[in-house]
């Protein structure tokens, strides 16, 4: 699946998901220890289980720390290194260095405690969404009254990153054709997830195996210890909900007020995830369509009907024949990048005159640079041809989480009618896409489950009726999941919807943050 961070909230180019991890960003489960079901094997049956209220003694030295706060270099902005375990269910084995950063509440007002953000992911740095978005673009009566917290999650950015394939490899993997036409394309894709999946074995073998959701969020709680807050205030948006909701489930005592924007189904399998996402890509599509045969300069037809079809047939050229784009290594744009840099816009409807910008260009012109920029803002891809580790988490997280959507092409080419309903244009690059983690070199630790979080105070889950990369139909089903749930709906496009232009929607999740108010039932915005 490609759920990913929100990408939020620049307004300019887009930083998302990337096609070839795309299928398995899709969110997951759960770790081994934290799931309690039925006789019945169903994954909708499985119920996350909290944990023990009391700490366990191998787990008070964790519980105890203190952090030591320094300068990083971003001014009004400090940050300090936090310990877990390893491996919770064996302390004593060895620990993982997590890196914090605050920015102290502002006033005036008092303190109401640390609030910890999320921008989602798996994969997005924390830290750099709270130093570049968060810190300084949130609410000024939100920053006066809260000290702005964030953790990069084991194995992101600072926080001890897994690492996989070097630039120049990952060029290749990003360029790797994700709609095969043959036997000979159809090895090439398999052969470039398995080396992907190599890299990541042979760089951070130990890692791998303890990067889990579920171990995501037990950090979070030695954090909030460490912070010295009785309860946990956080802002989770895309996959930072699943993190939120996760943490919800398994302390559901220690929950303050939890916002989880833009939701994801716990409860899902990885190919229902995939499949949901794919016809939510197309639903984004359609109202960029609309949007785009409104504009004088549509390069893709005048009816909004013919936008697909005709998108599509660009794609095609495209893999016949890659476009020039100017890149000083040389790089052309190839169906898949290309696709990619659509995808990438479809997360936010003011990137939808870039991409009209950048078709334009490449239909008329033949010149890809545009699509281009937006894949590689997508795949967090530098001048210099270096990459963040940003898509080696999300398929390190997303492929513990839950098992593989596909074990192999011939289930792919089974399920292709259904993605192809779901979406004519992205359908089948989004199938193949979805394979990579049957080639992952650590097994699964998770399943889809449901979480009912019982007992905690107040949630607020927030849905988007046209989310690309998270159905609104996902946050209806947390929201009925999650036993104090309050569902908080925006009508419109986009991923994600606080601080995205909604007075509606900012009032009155700010409220709930300072207040402790939550939204009335069936609370609607536009």
């Amino acid at each position: 699946m490609h759920i990913r961070r929100s990408p939020r909230r620049s307004r300019t180019g887009v930083t998302l998901l990337s096609l070839a991890a795309l299928a398995t960003l899709l969110l997951s489960g759960c770790s081994s220890g934290g799931v309690t079901s039925s006789a019945t094997p169903a994954a909708a049956e499985a119920t996350l289980a909290p944990l023990p209220r009391a700490t366990p003694s191998a787990l008070a030295p964790y519980y105890g720390q203190k952090l030591s706060w320094r300068g990083c270099g971003v001014p009004g902005f400090e940050c300090a290194t936090l310990k877990a375990p390893l491996d919770y269910d064996r302390p004593g084995a060895g620990d993982v260095r997590l890196a914090v950063a605050r920015k102290k509440a502002t006033g005036p007002g008092g303190r109401l405690g640390s609030l910890l953000v999320n921008p989602g992911g798996p994969g997005g740095s924390a830290i750099g969404y709270l130093q570049q978005y968060a810190g300084v673009g949130y609410p000024a009566g939100v920053r006066a009254r809260y000290d702005m917290v964030a953790v990069d999650p084991r194995g992101v950015a600072r926080s001890e990153p897994v690492k996989c394939l070097d630039g120049r490899e990952m060029d290749a993997y990003t360029r790797t054709d994700v709609t095969p036409d043959d036997q000979r394309e159809t090895v090439g894709l398999v052969d470039a997830y398995k080396k992907f999946a190599e890299g990541c074995g042979a760089q951070s073998a130990k890692l791998l195996r303890h990067v889990s959701t579920v171990e995501a969020a037990r950090d979070m709680d030695v954090l909030r210890a460490a912070l010295g807050d009785r309860r946990l205030t956080y802002v989770g948006a895309s996959y930072g909900t699943f993190l939120g909701a996760t943490y919800a489930g398994l302390f559901p005592d220690r929950v303050g007020r939890l916002v989880l924007d833009g939701a994801v189904d716990p409860a899902l399998p990885a190919r229902r995830l995939n499949l949901d996402q794919t016809a939510g890509f197309e639903t984004a599509f359609r109202s960029f369509a609309k949007d785009c045969v409104r504009q004088p300069d549509c390069p893709l037809g005048t009816k909004a009907g013919d936008v697909g079809k005709n998108l599509k047939a660009f794609f095609d050229k495209a893999d016949a024949r890659p476009l020039p784009t100017g890149d000083a290594d040389g790089r052309r744009l190839t169906e898949s990048l290309a696709t990619t840099g659509v995808i990438a816009a479809m997360y936010d409807e003011s990137a939808w005159e870039q991409l009209r910008e950048a078709l334009t260009a490449a239909i008329k012109e033949n010149d890809g640079s545009g699509l281009l920029v937006l894949s590689d803002s997508y795949y967090e891809r530098d001048a210099k041809g270096r990459y963040t580790n940003l898509m080696f988490a999300n398929a390190a997280v997303n492929c513990v989480d839950l098992p593989p959507a596909f074990d192999g092409p011939d289930a792919v080419r089974r399920a292709l009618p259904a993605f192809e309903k779901a979406s004519p244009v992205f359908g089948e690059g989004l199938a193949w896409a979805s394979l990579n983690c049957a080639y992952w070199p650590v097994a699964p630790t998770g399943e889809p489950h449901r979480i009912e979080a019982k007992g905690a105070a107040p949630i607020v889950v927030v849905g988007t009726t046209r989310d690309p990369a998270t159905p609104y139909r996902w946050a209806q089903s947390l929201s009925r999941q999650l036993s104090s749930a309050r569902l908080l709906t925006y009508q419109g496009d986009g991923h994600t919807a606080y601080g995205r232009g909604s007075a509606c929607v900012d009032s009155t999740i700010n409220a709930y943050l300072l207040r402790g108010a939550p939204p009335a039932a069936g609370k609607r915005c536009s």
